[in-house]
């Protein structure tokens, strides 16, 4: 079946700034959603294993994850609090009893400044190269694939000397004029590219993630849209959609994701510390270095917890970004007539 022939929700009569506001929507409403599960996981992971002074986490509020570093390593630092949690449930009652409601979302404003622009980037892009491509192919699918990949590649590029500037910004207390003179001083030292420093890992994650939840999106959209005789997708079919092809994704890239997440970490704390030790940079060698350690099952190590957090992510951005275009494709529709 030609791409022309299938149900689509191409972006007819969207324009780019709406397209950003409906993506914007669906980061804030993903993040305000899925902060609290990374918050309580952060709090119990500190519980057993205090995290101390100059050490780096990553944190994640279900868009993107983000490298954050511990300053005093004490019960004031947000992620740490007094007592003991028995579990889950446990640390959400007490973390909001002790702390007020507040606490479920600390940390949220300074992922959401790099969060939100690098989601209107990443989803205006997608739907811009898909509408492009998807007349041109012989499959709806493969044409997503191909523009999922590209979109990912582009955002994540754009953004990712922002992650280096960002940590540099927490380790200690930088003014704008200071932290322009780091910038410059190491790409003095080690060129532009140091910038970039852990962008393979991150895109050998990230495009194949992308390109494979588009895919399936795509085609789980269409088939549940045959199964129950929708002309459209609804939002429950969107949200299904994006929920199960977000899942596969995950399982599939979750090896590189751990190597992204090792790797993340050395370098935020060679940059906290100050630190002139060389360590593997290599994708491959860090890999080796895991499967040496715990075996290829420790390339697929915090499986449950990233599907407890891609899955609902996922679904939630998808079928807010896919409400807000059909809320702006009808806003268009009528003014349009009311001019006719």
């Amino acid at each position: 079946m030609k791409a022309e022939d299938e149900p689509t929700l191409a972006s007819t009569n969207i324009t780019p700034v709406q397209q950003i506001m409906a993506s914007s929507a669906g980061a804030l409403l993903t993040s305000l959603f899925v902060t609290p599960l990374d918050v309580v996981k952060i709090r119990l992971q500190a519980q057993s294993k205090p995290f101390t002074k100059g050490r780096c986490f990553v944190y994640c509020n279900g868009l993107m994850d983000h490298l954050c570093v511990c300053l005093n390593g004490n019960s004031k630092a947000w992620y740490k609090v007094p007592g003991r949690f028995s579990g889950t449930a446990d640390a959400f009652v007490q973390i909001v009893r002790n702390e007020g409601i507040r606490s479920l979302w600390s940390g949220l404003p300074p992922t959401l400044v790099m969060a939100i622009p690098a989601t209107a980037i990443y989803f205006t892009c997608y739907d811009q190269l898909r509408d492009l491509l998807i007349h041109r192919m012989d499959s709806a699918e493969t044409a997503c694939l191909i523009a999922g990949a590209t979109a990912r590649l582009g955002s994540a590029t754009l953004i990712s000397p922002l992650e280096l500037i960002r940590t540099n910004m927490q380790s200690r207390p930088l003014s704008y004029k200071e932290l322009t003179l780091c910038i410059r001083s190491s790409v003095a030292k080690e060129g532009w590219l140091s910038l970039w420093k852990g962008w393979g890992p991150t895109i050998l994650r990230d495009v194949p993630f992308s390109a494979m939840y588009w895919y399936n999106y795509e085609l789980g959209r269409k088939w549940l849209c045959q199964r129950y005789n929708k002309t459209e997708p609804t939002f429950s079919i969107c949200f299904v959609s994006g929920a199960l092809s977000g899942s596969v994704a995950a399982v599939v890239t979750l090896p590189f994701d751990v190597v992204k997440t090792r790797r993340q970490i050395e370098v935020g704390e060679l940059e906290v510390l100050q630190n002139s030790q060389k360590r593997s940079t290599s994708t491959w060698k860090i890999m080796y270095a895991i499967i040496s350690e715990n075996g290829f099952r420790g390339l697929f190590v915090g499986l449950s917890p990233r599907l407890i957090k891609i899955a609902p992510a996922c679904a939630i951005m998808i079928s807010t970004y896919e409400f807000g275009k059909s809320f702006f494709r009808k806003f268009n529709s009528e003014r349009e007539l009311k001019t006719l």
